[in-house]
């Protein structure tokens, strides 16, 4: 075996996870083991999702893999870094992945990991994997894309690895690799209906300041349309599962590509229902009309705020009208309208969370979902606030989504303000289309009167507890220094 591929993810440790029930193959790493195999080697996946630590570890003791790849983000960070202990005392080169380790490379590295891959995966491990076999981890810089610590215990970036331009001249994910049927009786048995996800494209050219490029850049790159249509076709031939879930940044970003897309489809008689992310103003009559035809069940649409001022911000470069007009437009169509609400973001008021409150009426959604703001290292929202993030305990107990910011309104206004806003829009909705009985109405009522009052006593409480996560003084050593 040249190396085994694993993530972090592990189901049934996660309580809100059990909840939820929705999991997903990690199509990453099954990415560069299809890539991978494809150029000749011997590759392994151990798929964690629903096993244990403790399976991993003897699959490693029994599998005796010289190199072990791990996807690694910020859920999975505390599992990955039990993974990394468990690798070093047997001896196994350790590289890894994903989002989040190369915002932190000196910290993974300093926690026992031999090398950070930064960016896609695939061409980089392709040449980093013989030259382990020849070199060691010695000559490190010959490698691209790749951060990693020298003789004196300083990270040296090497230079990026161009992300790839032609994601059609790469095989299909490795879903052989696992037991994707698991998956799909998951989604049968909790939601009734199976589910295969795929990702048509990498990247996303947009400015929103919160959210993380770390892995496909600020490109946008799209597989051409027959073979995208052709991966469906195998999908269907082979699983075929009751819905698709599309996993792109921006579902419907290129509206000719999209076009051509279901033209394809269509040659080839594949007719799966789907859901997906994309903006609103991505979508017009046309396109929406277009996707109720091609069997799209639910569409989400990243509202986030309903307060321009937040909006802009955040550079999400949406209108809140457009937001609620798309919203409606959907709805026409027979589409169930998704969306996500972000609280606390850079200097949000009550009057903002106020006029999200009366966006989400206005909008009237299917659904959505909401979480509150947390910086992450390498966004422009985490370079904005930089000096004011507070982490409790040290860095390798928590992750960017536990991080907060000194100065916001506290975690226990935030509680009050989720509950005020979750039950005005759902009281509402149930007071525009009946049919809810009047004991949950006057909870409904109860709640939102618990939240809105709540945030009155709390509003004068900060964000102060933790300790403020300094600016580190760069250690890297670039490529013309070292060569």
């Amino acid at each position: 075996m040249d190396i085994l591929l694993t993530h972090g993810y592990f189901l049934y440790q996660d309580p809100h996870e059990i909840q939820i029930m929705k999991p997903y193959p990690p199509l990453g790493i099954l990415y560069i083991s299809s890539y991978l195999k494809q150029q000749g080697f011997d590759v392994e996946v151990f798929d964690t999702t629903f096993s244990s630590m403790v399976d991993f570890q003897t699959a490693i003791i029994e599998a005796r893999p010289s190199i072990v790849g791990i996807y690694t983000n910020m859920m999975t960070k505390r599992n990955v870094l039990k993974m990394v202990n468990f690798l070093k005392q047997q001896d196994i080169t350790i590289v890894l992945g994903g989002p989040d380790p190369p915002h932190y490379a000196e910290e993974y590295l300093q926690q026992g990991a031999d090398i950070i891959v930064k960016g896609e995966g695939e061409i980089t491990l392709a040449e980093l994997i013989p030259h382990l076999a020849k070199h060691g981890l010695t000559q490190l810089d010959l490698i691209k894309g790749i951060a990693w610590l020298d003789d004196s215990g300083c990270v040296v970036e090497n230079e990026p690895r161009p992300m790839i331009a032609d994601l059609s001249s790469h095989p299909f994910p490795d879903r052989e690799a696992i037991n994707l049927e698991q998956y799909m009786q998951i989604w049968k048995t909790h939601h009734g209906m199976s589910s295969v996800s795929v990702i048509q494209a990498r990247g996303c050219p947009y400015t929103c300041t919160w959210c993380s490029h770390s892995v496909f850049g600020n490109t946008h790159r799209r597989r051409k349309p027959d073979d995208a249509a052709e991966e469906l076709l195998w999908i269907k031939e082979r699983y075929n599962p009751d819905l698709i879930w599309y996993a792109d940044d921006v579902l419907t970003i290129n509206h000719r590509w999209w076009y051509t897309y279901a033209d394809e489809l269509d040659k080839r008689g594949v007719r799966i229902p789907f859901e997906g992310i994309s903006r609103a103003d991505r979508l017009d009559e046309k396109m929406v009309a277009k996707l109720a035809e091609m069997g799209c069940y639910r569409l989400w649409n990243g509202s986030e705020s309903g307060s321009q001022k937040i909006l802009d911000a955040m550079k999400r470069k949406v209108e809140v009208r457009d937001v609620q007009a798309k919203t409606h437009l959907l709805q026409k169509y027979g589409i169930e309208a998704g969306m996500f609400i972000m609280l606390g973001y850079h200097d949000e008021t009550i009057d903002d969370i106020a006029d999200t409150v009366e966006h989400l009426k206005i909008c009237n959604p299917d659904v959505f979902l909401t979480t509150v703001a947390y910086p992450i290292k390498g966004t422009p929202y985490y370079a904005d606030v930089e000096a004011d993030v507070l982490r409790n305990g040290n860095w390798a107990e928590n992750a960017d989504r536990d991080l907060t910011v000194a100065g916001r309104y506290s975690k226990r206004f935030y509680s009050f303000a989720t509950r005020w806003m979750v039950n005005e829009v759902a009281l509402n909705k149930a007071r525009k289309n009946g049919g809810v009985s009047f004991p949950r109405m006057a909870k409904m009522w109860l709640n939102t009167k618990i939240g809105r009052f709540g945030m009155e006593i709390s509003k004068n409480e900060r964000e102060t507890t933790g300790e403020r996560v300094e600016k580190q003084q760069s250690q890297t050593i670039g490529l013309q220094e070292i060569g």
